[in-house]
């Protein structure tokens, strides 16, 4: 009995002291508040409240897996941070981009990019400066005229020796062909040949932006090459091919009791007509050039097709020649092969800088300076030890 009514007692102890602190404790929910307790107001701890097993030496019960913990309720629960996964390797960087294929692609590589009416207003621009040119040249040639004649009339001199006729004249069969002939005509066809460079470079300028960069480069070998080959073509018709086919055709009616009797205007148009005419096919290997440089033909296709290149260049050769026998047909129709071939070699030395290679220029000299130097010995023997002797005609040596 003593013992329940102990028990009893402690009871209602605890519970009073139970009321008693919770009035008293901070955590407590003001009235003025609505009696809602805020999330930030620390929780009680039970813990430290009274427990009648230490008044009366008992030990506390065991919990199962240890003391439970407890948290406060205004603690705010912080995530962990996520395990990093290991780095990958950096991926490698871009290769440098080529040059040459951006421009193969059209990229940023300087090439112009013009519209229809802009390559027209170029073209004209190109037009008057290159009649700007040639009216330079021509103001230079009219003052010496009469040394110009002098040397264009020699070839038709030469040829009428040939046949019997000492110092032969021409004929004027009109009062104005002596003037339209050496004073517009003649001063034309040489400031046509001086003035080339000039002109070159202006058909340069015209197809320059059409090209990439790094083909611009050639703007100096074509307009010297151009120009030497166009001037080389001149000297060719004016020693060798005129020459040859004006003693041919007037040497037809020899001996037939035909008087020969040129006019001015015939002559001359011929001349003009031969001189120009080989002037435009020495430039055979420059135009192959251009369309290699502008990816139309490549040095396969070329070389490919020489059979049908060579039967064209004959019919040129043909049209060109004064005259319709064989000799000066082959005389004229030779070179031209020569100069084609020329133009293919030009190509494949142009495909192989494209393609990063390089011809073997050391060995090329050596064996063109072997076959000069083999031809000059050959010239010499004949000079020296054959009796041989230089003239300004075909075939310059006479014995």
């Amino acid at each position: 009995m003593a013992q329940s009514r102990r028990l009893a007692e402690t009871a209602e102890w605890n519970k009073a002291q139970a009321m008693d602190s919770t009035e008293n404790k901070p955590g407590s929910v003001p009235e003025e508040t609505g009696g809602q307790k805020s999330s930030l107001d620390p929780v009680h701890d039970a813990s430290n409240t009274y427990n009648y097993y230490d008044d009366y030496g008992y030990d506390h019960p065991p919990h199962e897996g240890g003391p439970p913990a407890v948290e406060p309720a205004n603690q705010l629960a912080i995530a962990a941070p996520p395990s990093e996964a290991p780095p990958f390797p950096p991926p490698p960087p871009p290769p440098p981009p080529n040059k040459e294929d951006d421009e193969d692609e059209g990229g940023h590589d300087g090439m112009l990019r013009m519209s229809f009416l802009e390559h027209l207003e170029e073209l004209r621009l190109r037009l008057l400066r290159s009649i700007y040119g040639i009216g330079v040249a021509f103001a230079a040639c009219i003052y010496f005229t009469p040394m110009i004649w002098e040397a264009i009339r020699q070839p038709y001199v030469k040829a009428m020796a040939i046949n019997g006729v000492n110092n032969a004249e021409l004929v004027v069969l009109t009062p104005t062909e002596s003037f339209s002939i050496l004073w517009v005509k003649l001063p034309v066809l040489c400031a046509i040949f001086l003035s080339s460079p000039w002109l070159l470079f202006q058909i340069w300028s015209f197809i320059a932006p059409g090209l990439y960069k790094k083909e611009r480069r050639w703007a100096g070998p074509f307009i010297v090459g151009s120009a030497a080959l166009f001037i080389l073509g001149g000297a060719f018709a004016y020693y060798i091919a005129f020459p040859l086919g004006l003693g041919f055709l007037l040497g037809i009616g020899n001996g037939m009791g035909i008087k020969v009797s040129v006019t001015l205007s015939e002559y001359f148009d011929l001349f003009f007509n031969v001189t120009l005419g080989m002037g435009i096919v020495f430039e055979l290997p420059i135009l192959i050039f251009i369309l290699a440089l502008l990816k139309i033909v490549t040095p396969q296709f070329l070389v490919r097709n020489s059979r049908y290149a060579i039967i064209i260049i004959v019919i040129v050769a043909a049209v060109i020649t004064p005259t319709p026998d064989v000799i000066n047909l082959m005389l004229v129709s030779v070179p031209m092969v020569l100069l084609y071939f020329t133009g293919v070699f030009a190509a494949y030395v142009l495909y192989l800088s494209r393609a990063g290679r390089r011809l073997p220029w050391v060995s090329i000299l050596g064996v063109i300076a072997g076959i000069l130097t083999l031809l000059l010995g050959s010239v010499y023997l004949l000079l020296t030890r054959y009796g041989y002797k230089l003239v300004q005609n075909w075939p310059f040596l006479v014995r």
